[in-house]
């Protein structure tokens, strides 16, 4: 199993998201530091759940990384997170402007 794989499906199984995008952003990363042949060391994750309700920012990432502690044992380098709770804006609409 990838590592984009067990990352979505752990998120999935502990998480229960309404929305999930994991993406293995590694080759933008090449030669930098933590990056490896093969990738799967660099990753960005947009999420809703609703375990994300009433928290702040850094208590959703601290969620996340709980979740995925794992990953970093498995080689992940770095972990861009965008974390909701459903009825949040979706920042990446914006983007798309």
């Amino acid at each position: 199993m990838t590592l984009t794989d067990w990352i979505t499906q752990e998120l999935r199984e502990h998480l229960h998201p309404t929305d999930l995008v994991v993406t293995d952003e590694s080759e933008q990363h090449h030669g930098h530091a933590g990056w490896r042949e093969g990738g799967e060391t660099h990753f960005r994750l947009y999420i809703v759940s609703e375990a994300f309700t009433g928290k702040s920012r850094v208590d959703r990432h601290r969620i996340v990384n709980t979740v995925l502690k794992e990953a970093f044992a498995r080689g992940l380098h770095a972990l861009a997170v965008e974390a909701r709770a459903p009825g949040e804006p979706d920042p990446r609409a914006s983007r798309k402007a």
